[in-house]
Order: structure tokens, then C-alpha cells, then sequence
């Protein structure tokens, strides 16, 4: 059976996509105060698996890797943060490898690995209902004082927010912010991985 969103989702889905309200200043002073939810696609990656010559020593199972741009563009958008004094709370990662490689080149800490945010080993091929309703859910968890990180693959992305995830590209992440009416989340800004380090 597909998954149906709840009436919380629906109304995120349907009102949320055009209420992206923080940029530039504001969202930097924003993301200072906590509280946020920054759901993100891994960076920059090739669709071809690495061969024995060009993969990493440690992608002991050939899994996909950041190339040049994504290990350029996930080292500056880490070093934004911390220059930008945005502070990072917990850090949810896909246990593919790119994943873990932004995570690793962002230097966020350690990342705590979820199923539920992988590709079961098929790459692109979509998630299950199941999937995309666990990573809605933990959008909408809400930290306090610093601002929660997930980084994981397109199709979560979009399983799990549908059209607010439209054209997402590698290394871009939603916003999303507390509740505001009805106890529906909002999703409050757009960020290309390029932007961060243009915010400082």
C-alpha cells in the first residue's frame, strides 16, 4: 500500500511550498538561535560506481563517491557553519558512502546512521512508503538550541516531501523551521551547497 501523509503532511506539502521566508541575514540570525531542521541531498557524485582504480581506498564496496566538486563543495559549506557560528546539533546520515563522505568533508561530527535514510543498495531506484515516512517525521522533530542535520539521497527527498523537494540538486538542503499554525512545520529556506560559504 503507498504511503499516505498525514493531514499534518498535507497541509506542509500544500501550503509550504511556496512559504520559503528566510534568506541571506535573516536566515543566518535564524539558524544562530536553533531549532531548525536542515534536511540535505549528499554532495556533488557520480551516477558510475568507481573501479578498482579510482575508487577510495576505504569504498570497500564500490559504492558511488564524492567527486572533486562535491569534496570541494562539502569542505566550504562546513567551514560556512562554523565560521558563521551556526551551531550543529545532531548530524543523521545515510550509511551510504557519499553520504558519510559529506558528512566526513563537511566535518560534522559524527553521524548517526540510519536504514531508514539509505538507498537499500539500489541507487536511485526509489525508497519504500515506509522510508519516506520515517524521514518526514524526523524533519518535524525540532532541537533546541542547535539545529539537527540530515543528509541522505534524492528519492528520500522526495518520498518523503514530494514537491518541496522538486529540482533538488546534489549537495542542496531544505529548511525546515517549527511549527507556526496548527502545529505544521515550515519549510523556510532553500540552500544550493554553493550558498553557504556567500552568507558569511
Amino acid at each position: 500500500m503507498k504511503w499516505l501523509p498525514t493531514l499534518a503532511a498535507v497541509i506542509l506539502l500544500a501550503s509550504s511550498a511556496h512559504a520559503q521566508t528566510l534568506h541571506g541575514e535573516a536566515l543566518v540570525k535564524a539558524l544562530r538561535q536553533g531549532g531548525y531542521v536542515i534536511v540535505m541531498r549528499h554532495a556533488s557524485s557520480p551516477a558510475e560506481v568507481p573501479d578498482s582504480r579510482t575508487a577510495n581506498a576505504d569504498n570497500i564496496h564500490r559504492e558511488r563517491q564524492l567527486d572533486a566538486k562535491g569534496r570541494a563543495s562539502a569542505t566550504a559549506m562546513g567551514n560556512a557553519l562554523r565560521e558563521l557560528k551556526i551551531p550543529i546539533g545532531d548530524v543523521l546520515s545515510s550509511p551510504t558512502y557519499r553520504a558519510l563522505e559529506t558528512v566526513r568533508y563537511a566535518k560534522l561530527g559524527d553521524p548517526l546512521t540510519f536504514d531508514e535514510l539509505g538507498d537499500r543498495s539500489q541507487s536511485m531506484q526509489g525508497v519504500t512508503d515506509a522510508q519516506a515516512a520515517w524521514l518526514h517525521k524526523k524533519a518535524l522533530q525540532f532541537p533546541s538550541g542547535t539545529n539537527t542535520i540530515i543528509v541522505t539521497q534524492l528519492p528520500n527527498l522526495t518520498g518523503a516531501f514530494r514537491q518541496l523537494a522538486d529540482g533538488v540538486e546534489e549537495g542542496e538542503a531544505l529548511i525546515f523551521g517549527p511549527p507556526r499554525i496548527m502545529s505544521i512545520a515550515t519549510l523556510v529556506a532553500r540552500v544550493k551547497i554553493e550558498e553557504w560559504p556567500a552568507m558569511r
